[in-house]
């Protein structure tokens, strides 16, 4: 797993889908589950993740709004440019409105930040594909 701490949050990149439940050492988090990943027939066509933004998992599952969070996208799925910058920006919107208290008034800056951010972001996707 590549882990690089960003400023309100920590990106994760992993050729393995699955590798996202061993690093935090669950079985399963918000909503998804190692079991269901690891019988996926993950390919670089299809994968049980692509991208994934979310709370870093607690032992309690009582999450609140500014609690740290994680990105993370699947090399293994990063076929072409185009996809690839497509699951960044989707996952970086889902960051912007928790950043931006999902206040929908803020919309302009909802995704400005989103898209500023996805340049940086896929600048470091694109440097760690195999």
């Amino acid at each position: 797993m590549i882990t690089i701490k960003r400023n309100n949050y920590t990106l994760l990149l992993s050729e393995n889908c699955c590798e996202i439940f061993y690093y935090y050492s669950v079985k399963e988090m918000h909503g998804l589950n190692c079991y269901d990943c690891e019988e996926y027939k993950n390919s670089k066509q299809d994968a049980y993740i692509f991208g994934w933004s979310n709370y870093i998992p607690k032992n309690n599952n009582n999450y609140n709004q500014g609690d740290e969070r994680f990105i993370f996208i699947n090399l293994q799925r990063c076929n072409n440019d185009f996809e690839t910058f497509g699951c960044v920006f989707h996952e970086l919107m889902h960051h912007s409105f928790e950043l931006h208290n999902y206040n929908i008034d803020l919309e302009e800056d909802i995704i400005s930040w989103a898209e500023k951010e996805s340049h940086q972001v896929f600048s470091l996707v694109i440097n760690n594909i195999k």
